[in-house]
């Protein structure tokens, strides 16, 4: 198949992206490829000691200066934080992000995500990307030639939302080389450090990702890694495309 270099990352909050995957976005970004970060919300309840709309402010400007380090667009669609629902509008809207920005590759949470955000983010995501490629989907945008490949990004842990273990990641990437990129897109972000504090007493929110990077890529025998799941459901291609991509930074746990 041929699909075209362009990955579209869609996650529930700002942040999310950079936590879970940017080391990656920026090595297929030297690879040639362009990157769209999108949030379904703009995280408005995740402010400490300012309102929800000021909260969108910032989260909103935390957004595009993160992206901006890949030459990323940011697109901030209009759910609302922690209260976001899975509507015919919504995957429409998602589909027509898909085709007028010709994904080849589009990223999102895992289905099983601790958050109901983040779940619900994925379940529009996967039925969204599933008819990017037919005719009768009622968006203006023209139908992709193929159906764009679509990968799940890490939950906070590798847990499922009643604290279950959830299945091994289908490979590891090695983003030892671009933790500093992926540092400097994560450090924009400040506003979600006394969050964290406040909501799931992590005094060190940056750190933890940090130590969760290297804690994948001892997995691996790397020094810091990012992990993902391929959907590899009926109705979708199967063309590793990120793992051949990658080549050599891509690695698979014994």
């Amino acid at each position: 198949m041929n699909f075209n270099k362009t990955v579209v990352a869609i996650h529930a909050h700002p942040d999310d992206t950079e936590a879970w995957c940017a080391g990656t976005l920026k090595l297929l970004k030297e690879s040639g490829y362009q990157i769209v970060i999108v949030t379904m919300t703009a995280g408005g309840m995740g402010g400490i000691g300012s309102t929800e709309e000021e909260t969108i402010r910032l989260r909103q400007q935390e957004a595009r200066k993160a992206a901006a380090v890949l030459d990323a667009e940011y697109i901030c669609m209009d759910g609302r934080d922690g209260y976001l629902f899975d509507t015919p509008e919504l995957r429409m809207e998602v589909t027509r992000i898909i085709r007028k920005y010709q994904a080849g590759i589009v990223m999102t949470h895992l289905p099983m995500d601790y958050h109901a955000d983040h779940r619900t983010c994925s379940n529009v995501v996967e039925a969204a990307t599933i008819v990017a490629s037919l005719p009768n989907v009622p968006v203006n945008e023209e139908p992709l030639p193929v159906t764009p490949l679509l990968y799940h990004t890490a939950p906070l842990t590798l847990t499922d939302p009643i604290g279950a273990p959830i299945p091994d990641p289908h490979f590891f990437v090695d983003v030892s080389g671009v933790m500093d990129t992926k540092r400097e897109m994560l450090q924009f972000h400040q506003s979600q450090k006394e969050l964290m504090r406040v909501m799931h007493k992590i005094d060190d929110f940056f750190g933890m990702v940090y130590q969760g990077n290297k804690d994948y890529g001892a997995m691996v025998d790397v020094d810091y890694a990012e992990v993902f799941w391929q959907h590899l459901g009926g109705g979708f291609q199967k063309d590793p495309l990120i793992q051949q991509e990658l080549g050599n930074q891509v690695k698979f746990k014994n």
